[in-house]
């Protein structure tokens, strides 16, 4: 397809589309003469993969390129290679202070859990500082989480990733839908479970006032 059908297939204006060019988030398409190229699926891949990136992860594009290489670099493998796109979703989290105990002490209860549930993170998964880092904000706010507190959100979150959403990642197809698909699980569907979860907090509240009246 020309660029102007490769524009309109994937509703990303050409101007932006020759920008991933020049930058090499997009490969080349094929020269058919001096002036003109053609393009294909894996470039139609390729840029939902970008918009996926962009307008649902939030992601700067010096971030994208990381994840790009990822995608790029064969001699990673699948699950290397979306842990790189996942730790790059993971919010920002000031590091914590090994020598501060409120804090020390929040990281040994996120890591309690993770061996408690058996989940096999990498000791310098990200995300073992963001629920630390949930710990010290609950603890200054009066309301510290125990392990018994946490447990259920930790049951249901394995189960739900374990169970759903890994078997929705095509992990055996072209690299960039893999990426793609475990951006828009990892953003879009835990907004819609936070969504879910805050409307049955609605409707249990209001069963348990009718209840009570």
């Amino acid at each position: 397809m020309r660029i102007s059908e490769l524009s309109a297939a994937s509703r990303v204006p050409i101007p932006t589309i020759k920008y991933y060019l020049r930058e090499g988030l997009l490969p080349p398409g094929e020269q058919i003469s001096a002036t003109r190229a053609v393009y294909g699926e894996p470039h139609l891949r390729r840029l939902r993969l970008i918009r996926a990136l962009l307008e649902v992860g939030r992601l700067p594009l010096t971030t994208i390129h990381k994840v790009i290489e990822a995608v790029e670099d064969e001699q990673l493998g699948v699950h290397e290679m979306l842990g790189v796109a996942h730790y790059a979703l993971a919010a920002e989290v000031e590091p914590g202070d090994p020598d501060d105990e409120e804090w020390r002490a929040a990281r040994e209860q996120a890591d309690t859990l993770v061996e408690e549930y058996g989940l096999r993170l990498s000791p310098q998964a990200p995300t073992r500082d963001e629920l630390a880092q949930v710990l010290v904000t609950l603890a200054r706010l009066g309301v510290p989480a125990s392990a018994d507190d946490l447990r259920p959100y930790a049951e249901a979150a394995r189960r739900l990733a374990a169970e759903h959403e890994m078997s929705r990642i095509p992990v055996t197809g072209p690299r960039d839908a893999a990426v793609e698909a475990l951006v828009i699980y990892t953003v879009l569907y835990g907004r819609a479970f936070d969504v879910l979860r805050r409307m049955a907090q609605e409707s249990a509240s209001a069963f348990a006032a009718e209840a009570g009246s």
